[in-house]
């Protein structure tokens, strides 16, 4: 059994970014033993056709037994301050279902006043909260963070309450100590064009992800998409000791942005529990437990 803890759709294929529609998802989770997922609306739009909140709550009604709905706001909307009452918005679609925020993914600085107001209406509202990150803060999607994560630190000592998923390259390079500042990932240039840099081979020191893990009890690790992949399987020696240690913290995702996407991290993870490298007790928490017991579902 696993519940995906980030996934995408939409009723309709679009101009950009075909994500998955519900019955595509259905066929690619049947196969993969997937009972559950979340979905999560893309409202941003620095790289992706914005989302209506509503779309996600009626293909999760219509499906209710497979989708977690979760909501999103850019943090600009509604008075583009930092005083907008974000907290009214997000009461009212937990009121509706959504057990989430998210994937906030606006291209500003995390200590952006109107991103940080997000953070403390999510916190009011007592909703988890998954984010993507980024490098720069042109040219791409994601909040901008400095190498170490200091400002994600610095949300989570302000906000001790309010549950944060760390997710995509950013978060994720950090696992271990960096050689160079560029191995954080994922670079956009001005043309378009993508360059990966994700650190690779043996982690000789760790970095400021088990560190924070550490610190901050409510940091979580939504281990969607292919550099949580990364992370954990460039080291068979640290990652089963990762996973081992934050086995509380950390659920299992997909972010499938189609369902012709390869997902290598359930296999990963059911071969390193049948070859004794991770508990079953791991297994079962990272797979599912985690996700049941922050979503209630």
């Amino acid at each position: 059994m696993f519940i995906d803890i980030h996934t995408h759709a939409r009723r309709k294929k679009t101009y950009a970014y075909s994500f998955s529609t519900p019955e595509e998802l259905i066929k690619k989770y049947d196969e993969m033993k997937v009972d559950m997922a979340v979905i999560l609306p893309i409202v941003n739009p620095e790289i992706y056709f914005p989302q209506a909140v509503e779309d996600i709550l009626e293909m999760c009604d219509e499906h209710p037994d497979r989708f977690i709905p979760y909501c999103n706001v850019d943090p600009r909307c509604m008075t583009n301050s930092p005083w907008a009452n974000l907290d009214k918005v997000f009461n009212y679609f937990k009121e509706r279902g959504c057990k989430g925020i998210g994937e906030v993914m606006p291209n500003m600085r995390m200590d952006d006043p109107l991103v940080q107001n997000l953070f403390r209406c999510a916190d009011i509202a007592g909703l988890p909260v998954v984010y993507d990150g980024s490098t720069q803060t042109n040219f791409d999607f994601g909040l901008y963070d400095d190498p170490g994560l200091p400002m994600l630190e610095n949300t989570l000592l302000q906000y001790p309450k309010l549950v944060i998923f760390g997710h995509g390259p950013v978060f994720w390079s950090e696992i271990g100590e960096l050689h160079t500042v560029a191995e954080r990932g994922v670079m956009m240039s001005m043309y378009g064009r993508q360059f990966v840099n994700l650190p690779k081979g043996p982690i000789e020191r760790e970095g400021t992800v088990p560190k924070l893990f550490r610190k901050y009890p409510n940091l979580m690790g939504d281990l969607s998409d292919g550099t949580a992949f990364n992370a954990i399987a460039r080291d068979e020696n640290y990652g089963p000791r990762f996973l081992s240690e934050f086995d509380d913290r950390l659920c299992f995702g997909t972010d499938l942005m189609s369902y012709k996407m390869e997902v290598e991290l359930d296999k990963l993870l059911i071969h390193w529990r049948e070859t004794g490298k991770i508990s079953e007790t791991t297994f079962r928490k990272i797979a599912y437990e985690n996700a049941q017991r922050i979503l209630g579902c």
